[in-house]
């Protein structure tokens, strides 16, 4: 019967760049195990069907399918969310987004909204930061606004909500102190697109347009409408984009207009206020 340690030393991924995280991930999981049982009884012997759950798996990473996918999970912020080929998989750049809200609105009662919602992710991250906020999460995709509230039912979590609608489409006028997005922001044309684990991921959520600022500049056109006198929006975009992202804010009226860096260093979002 093969160990924990000789299953992993013969792990081939050869194209991932976390390839031994990867293997250990998936390993932990047909055992139903942590990845610290791993390292603390590596000589422990691993029952056949534990091995063979492990190998599939490890085929499917092969191919080049995320982890995340593959078991059905993803960490972000303090959370642990299901996932699914629905939906992106949450990243940690987007933390980013959640670090800036709460920064920006006090604890106090405030209505925020969520667009293109996906996980839910950044709702419920906000949800769990600040009880008094009321989130709203909004999906043009069923089946993700389906996964986002069973993430919301399993988290236990009352001041989260998540609706059907195609970006503002469905909200009636409703209005909000702050409006948070991680929207498609990627150029049709981007090579990135066929590398790595975005080739899994829904191309609808990646894609927006020519330059990859479509979607961005729909929210950013019909923001003001839903939000209230001195309300933020906050949109996480490409490393190269914030720029014209600033631009677009400034001609809709937007004042106090920045970026603020990510992990990398790079510019991945911008933020406006309504006057």
């Amino acid at each position: 019967m093969p160990t924990i340690e000789s299953l992993l030393q013969s792990a081939d991924l050869p194209d991932s760049p976390s390839a031994r995280l990867d293997a250990e991930w998936l390993l932990a999981a047909a055992l139903n195990k942590s990845t610290s049982y791993l390292r603390t009884w590596p000589e422990r012997e691993v029952p056949a069907e534990c091995a063979s759950r492990f190998a599939a798996d490890l085929a499917r990473r092969r191919q080049g399918e995320p982890v995340a996918y593959i078991l059905g999970r993803q960490g972000f912020w303090s959370l642990e969310l299901e996932v699914a080929a629905d939906t992106l998989i949450p990243r940690p750049d987007t933390e980013l987004l959640v670090e800036t809200a709460l920064q920006l609105l006090s604890a106090a009662p405030a209505r925020v909204l969520d667009l293109g919602t996906g996980t839910g992710a950044i709702a419920l991250a906000l949800a769990t930061e600040r009880p008094a906020w009321q989130v709203c999460g909004v999906d043009r995709i069923e089946a993700a606004v389906r996964l986002a509230e069973r993430n919301r039912l399993r988290l236990g979590l009352h001041n989260a909500a998540f609706t059907l609608s195609d970006w503002f489409a469905g909200l009636n006028g409703e209005r909000f102190q702050m409006i948070v997005s991680n929207p498609p922001y990627i150029p049709a044309s981007d090579p990135h697109l066929l590398q790595g684990d975005v080739r899994f991921e829904p191309q609808s959520a990646l894609i927006a347009g020519a330059d990859g600022l479509d979607d961005i500049r729909t929210i950013i056109a019909q923001a003001a409408a839903h939000l209230q006198s001195g309300g933020w929006l906050l949109l996480e975009h490409g490393y190269d984009q914030a720029e014209a992202v600033r631009m677009l804010l400034l001609s809709r009226g937007f004042e106090d207009v920045q970026s603020r860096l990510d992990l990398g260093g790079h510019e991945r979002i911008s933020l406006g206020r309504l006057p």
